[in-house]
C-alpha cells in the first residue's frame, strides 16, 4: 500500500466531548458458544419490557452465566478477526453499531480502526462505552480494556492516552455474547486533549470519499410504499464517480448487482412485483477502487393489482386466503400447512418443511413459531407428507425443548406471553400426537408431556382471560397469540381448552375491530417496530381483516392467516358480522373506545374514530420513563392505509437499525400523553443520553394535501384532516431515508398538539387554521389545560383524568372488557 498522504484520508473535525464517528471495520466473526444443557428457573413475565433501568432486561440464560464467569471483568480474549475491509460512515450516529439478531448463543467479535490527527503532542482523555468487551490500542500499544459483558446494558470507562503530533492510529477490538437480539456497538468519545481531527485512511481521495458519503447519506426510495411500478432509489446528487452497487434484499436468495456510471442520480431495481410483498430492508453497498461503504433503507411493497378485490363471501375469502398463502407466502411451515389444506402436498411442500426443520432441531429462537403450524400439519395431513420426512419431523418433535425447566442451551425467548403460549401449545399437542414416545429433554412419556402442556395452557388462558395482552394492542403480536389460540381451538383434545381458545380468538378479533380504521389497526401499541408501523397493506393484520371483513391486502410473511382460514372452514368458527361494521366504520357518529390491557391493567388505552379519521393513545402510561418499543400515539386519515402519523422520541439515530426502541419503533423517553376525542397533547422531557429531538412520521405522498410552516403542520387525506403544532419550529427531512415523510421538533423539552377533524366540519384543510392558536397552559397540580374551539376547556390532570364537556374520563377505571360509546362527531 502506498504511503499515506493527506488526500488519502476521509477527515472530520473533532471537538472535545464529541464521539469519534469514522472507522474502518472488519466483518463480524461468529463462533457458536455452547455450554452443557441445563434447565432454567423462571416463568412467563408479562412485565419484561417495562424496563426499570434504561432498557435492561434482567433475565439471564445459562450461556450468559457461563460466559460471564469466564469473561466478565477480565481482559477480553482477543479472537482472530477479519482485517478491516469496509468503512463505517456514521450518518450522524455517535456510535459504531453492528447490532442484530442471532438465533443461538454466539460469541461475536470485530475490529475497528481509525486515526486521530493531532496538531500537537499531548495527553488526551477518551471515554469508551459498550455492552460487551473491548480492548483499546493507540499507536500499536494497548491503552486499556473493559469487560462488563452485561446483556444489552451499556457501561463506560475512561482512558488517558498519549498522542504524538500528527497521525495517531486508534484500534478497538470489541466482542460480546449474542443471545438473540444483541446491542453490539461501541462509542468512543474524545473528552479532552490536543486539537485533533478524525482522519480515517481510504484507498481513494478523501474528498471523493466524502462525496460518496454524502450520496449514501441522502439515499431514499422515490416512494414510501410501492403498490406497483418500479422500485427506484434516488441519489441526492449525481454520483461523483462510477460505482459498483450491491443491493441485498432482506429475505431474498441472492443480491442485485449493478455498475452505475458517474453522474447517475438514481438506481432502478426493477418492478416491485419481483419483490416480496412486505416491509423490506434493502442493504445498499457502494464499492469503488477498494472503498466499500453501506447503508440500509426500508420500504413497503404490496402487490395490490394482482390481489384485486376480496370475494364477497366469507367462505370465498377463506379459499382465497389459503390459495394466496399456498402460492405466494414465504416458504415456511405456515405456507406448507396452507398447501396441505388445499391438497397441494408433494415434493415442493415437503421441501418447505425440511428447510425449517434445522431451526426446530437446534432449538433456535422463534422455532416455536414454526413448530406449532408444523404440528397441525403433521397431525391432520401427516399421510400427505413423505414418510422419511415424517419420521424426521417426529424425531424433531421428541428432541425439542418445550419450556425453560427442560435442559437445554438455547436462547429461545420464554418470557413473553406470545412465546409462552406457543411453547405450551406445542407441548400439549406434541404429547397428544406421540403419547407413547419419550420426549428426550423432559424424559416424559408423550401423554405426560401433554398433561403438563395442558395445565400450562389452562394457566395461560386464565391469565389471558383476566388481563389479556401484555404486549398491548400490538400489531406484530396479535398474529402470534392468534396462532396459538387458533391451533388450540381446532386441535386441543380437551373440549374446555377448545372452547376457551375459540373465545380468545374472537376476543382478539373484537379488539382489532375496535382499534381499526377501515380495517387497519390504528392505536397505541405495547411493542412496535419500524417495519410494522410503516407497513400498512402488507401487515398480517391487513390480511386478517381481508379474510374476516373483506377489507385488506396480503403480505409475504404470515403467522396465522391460513390457520384461521382452516379454523373457519373445517372447525365451525363463526365470525360475528357485527365486527365487520366496527372495523370498517361507516357510521355518521364517532366511536370512543376505552379499555385496559396487561397484568394489573398497566396499560389504559383510548381510541376515537369516525368515518374520516382515527386517533388513539396510551393514557397515563409510564410518563418520562425509558421506553422500550411502545408507540403511545397513532392516527390515520381517510381510507388510504398509508395516511398514518405517529409521534415518538427515537431510541437511536440510525434509521432501520436493530435497537429497541429504534428510530421509529418505540420511544427512547416516553412522553406524557393525554387525549380527549380528536385532541391530543404530548409532553417530552428527554433523558440526557438520548437523541435531542422528537419527530412525527408525516408521509406527504400519502396525503392529498399537506404543508409545514413554522411550528404548524397540516395534512388531509380523503375527508380526514389533521393539524400538528410544536413548541418550536419544525424541521423537515429533505433527504435521506425519511425525506418528505418526517418532521422533527428539536429540543430535550418539547410539546406537541394534535387535532384531527374532517372536511364536513372545516370545509377543507384551510379550515384547520382555527386550531393554530391552540396552546397548552399549566394549571393547578401540574395539570395541562387546552381551550378547544369545539370541546371547550379541556383539563388534563396529572393523574390521567380528563375533564371536558361536562364529562370526566379516568383511565384508572377502565376495564379489560372495555366500553365503547357512540358520540356525535361534534359535541357530546
Amino acid at each position: 500500500m502506498p504511503a499515506l498522504h493527506q488526500e488519502q484520508f476521509l477527515r472530520s473535525p473533532l471537538r472535545a466531548g464529541e464521539p469519534v464517528r469514522y472507522w474502518q471495520l472488519g466483518d463480524i466473526q461468529s463462533k457458536r458458544y455452547d455450554v452443557a444443557d441445563a434447565p432454567m428457573q423462571g416463568e412467563m413475565d408479562p412485565f419484561f419490557f417495562l424496563t426499570k433501568h434504561k432498557n435492561f432486561i434482567p433475565h439471564e440464560y445459562p450461556c450468559r452465566t457461563s460466559f460471564a464467569a469466564e469473561h466478565r471483568d477480565r481482559r477480553p480474549i482477543v479472537l482472530e478477526v477479519a482485517a478491516p475491509s469496509r468503512w463505517w460512515l456514521p450518518f450522524k450516529s455517535p456510535r459504531v453499531d453492528l447490532s442484530g439478531f442471532w438465533f443461538r448463543p454466539t460469541h461475536i467479535a470485530s475490529r475497528a480502526v481509525t486515526n486521530l490527527d493531532a496538531a500537537a503532542a499531548g495527553t488526551a482523555r477518551l471515554r469508551l462505552g459498550t455492552c460487551g468487551g473491548a480492548v483499546l490500542h493507540v499507536n500499536g500499544e494497548e491503552a486499556g480494556w473493559m469487560a462488563p459483558y452485561t446483556r444489552n446494558l451499556e457501561a463506560k470507562a475512561e482512558f488517558e492516552i498519549r498522542l504524538r503530533a500528527g497521525i495517531n492510529s486508534i484500534a478497538i477490538y470489541f466482542d460480546d455474547l449474542a443471545e438473540r437480539d444483541v446491542r453490539f456497538f461501541f462509542q468512543l468519545d474524545y473528552l479532552s486533549g490536543p486539537q485533533v481531527e478524525v482522519a480515517v485512511s481510504t484507498p481513494i481521495d478523501g474528498g471523493l470519499a466524502a462525496q460518496l458519503e454524502a450520496v449514501l447519506e441522502g439515499l431514499r426510495f422515490d416512494k414510501t410504499a410501492y403498490l406497483g411500478g418500479d422500485v427506484t432509489i434516488l441519489f441526492p446528487a449525481g454520483l461523483p464517480c462510477a460505482v459498483d452497487i450491491r443491493v441485498d434484499v432482506e429475505g431474498a436468495a441472492s443480491s442485485l448487482d449493478f455498475h452505475v456510471p458517474e453522474g447517475a442520480a438514481s438506481l432502478n431495481l426493477g418492478p416491485s412485483t419481483r419483490q416480496p410483498a412486505d416491509f423490506r430492508h434493502f442493504g445498499i453497498t457502494f464499492s469503488t477502487f477498494g472503498f466499500v461503504a453501506s447503508r440500509t433503507l426500508g420500504v413497503e411493497i404490496c402487490h395490490v393489482e394482482r390481489q384485486g378485490t376480496a370475494p364477497r363471501t366469507l367462505l370465498g375469502r377463506v379459499d382465497e386466503a389459503l390459495s394466496e398463502v399456498a402460492e405466494f407466502a414465504a416458504p415456511d411451515t405456515v405456507r406448507a400447512l396452507a398447501r396441505l389444506a388445499i391438497g397441494k402436498g408433494g415434493a415442493e411442500t415437503d421441501a418447505m418443511i425440511a428447510a425449517k426443520l434445522p431451526a426446530i432441531e437446534d432449538c433456535h429462537d422463534c422455532a416455536d413459531f414454526a413448530l406449532v403450524p408444523l404440528l397441525w400439519a403433521r397431525a391432520v395431513w401427516g399421510a400427505d407428507i413423505d414418510p422419511d420426512l415424517r419420521t424426521r419431523i417426529d424425531r424433531a418433535i421428541l428432541g425439542y425443548r418445550y419450556w425453560m425447566d427442560e435442559p437445554g442451551n438455547d436462547v429461545q425467548w420464554y418470557f413473553s406471553e406470545n412465546h409462552a403460549l406457543l411453547f405450551h401449545t406445542a407441548a400439549y399437542l406434541a404429547g397428544s400426537l406421540l403419547p407413547d414416545a419419550t420426549f428426550r429433554r423432559s424424559q416424559r412419556q408423550g401423554r405426560e408431556q401433554a398433561k403438563v402442556g395442558a395445565e400450562r395452557v389452562r394457566d395461560w388462558l386464565m391469565h389471558f382471560e383476566t388481563w389479556e395482552m401484555a404486549e398491548f394492542n400490538s400489531a406484530p403480536y396479535f398474529p402470534i397469540d392468534l396462532k396459538g389460540l387458533t391451533t388450540l381451538a381446532a386441535l386441543a383434545p380437551d373440549a374446555d381448552i377448545r372452547a376457551r381458545a375459540a373465545k380468545g380468538v374472537m376476543r382478539l378479533a373484537e379488539i382489532v375491530a375496535r382499534s381499526a380504521h377501515h380495517g387497519m389497526i390504528t392505536g397505541a401499541q405495547g411493542r412496535s417496530y419500524e417495519h410494522t408501523l410503516a407497513a400498512g397493506r402488507s401487515l398480517e393484520l391487513s390480511a386478517i381483516a381481508r379474510l374476516l371483513w373483506g377489507k385488506g391486502w396480503y403480505g409475504h410473511h404470515v403467522h396465522v392467516l391460513p390457520l384461521l382460514a382452516v379454523l373457519i372452514r373445517d372447525h365451525g368458527m363463526i365470525v360475528p358480522e357485527t365486527l365487520g361494521a366496527i372495523a370498517d366504520w361507516q357510521s355518521r357518529g364517532a366511536q370512543e373506545w376505552t379499555f385496559a390491557q396487561g397484568a394489573n391493567r398497566f396499560a389504559s388505552l383510548y381510541h376515537y374514530k369516525t368515518h374520516d379519521y382515527a386517533l388513539a393513545s396510551a393514557a397515563h402510561y409510564r410518563w418520562n420513563a425509558w421506553g422500550y418499543q411502545e408507540t403511545v400515539l397513532h392516527l390515520r386519515l381517510g381510507t388510504r392505509p398509508e395516511a398514518a402519523i405517529w409521534i415518538n422520541h427515537p431510541g437511536e439515530i440510525i434509521q432501520f437499525g436493530a435497537a429497541r426502541p429504534s428510530y421509529w419503533g418505540g420511544s427512547g423517553t416516553l412522553p406524557r400523553v393525554h387525549q380527549y376525542r380528536g385532541l391530543a397533547i404530548l409532553d417530552f422531557s428527554l433523558h440526557a443520553d438520548q437523541p435531542d429531538f422528537t419527530h412525527a412520521w408525516f408521509p406527504r405522498a400519502a396525503f392529498d394535501t399537506a404543508r409545514v410552516v413554522g411550528n404548524i403542520a397540516v395534512a388531509g387525506s380523503g375527508d380526514g384532516l389533521v393539524l400538528l403544532k410544536g413548541s418550536a419550529d419544525f424541521e423537515i427531512a429533505a433527504d435521506g431515508p425519511s425525506a418528505e415523510a418526517e418532521i422533527r421538533l428539536p429540543g430535550r423539552k418539547a410539546q406537541w398538539i394534535v387535532r384531527v377533524s374532517d372536511t364536513a366540519t372545516e370545509g377543507g384543510i384551510d379550515g384547520l387554521e382555527r386550531f393554530a392558536a391552540l396552546e397548552i397552559a399549566t394549571g393547578a397540580n401540574d395539570s395541562f389545560i387546552v381551550d378547544d374551539p369545539d370541546y371547550g376547556r379541556v383539563v388534563f390532570h396529572n393523574d390521567g383524568i380528563v375533564e371536558a364537556e361536562g364529562r370526566s374520563l379516568d383511565p384508572a377505571q377502565w376495564t379489560i372488557a372495555g366500553e365503547a360509546r357512540i358520540l356525535a362527531v361534534n359535541g357530546a
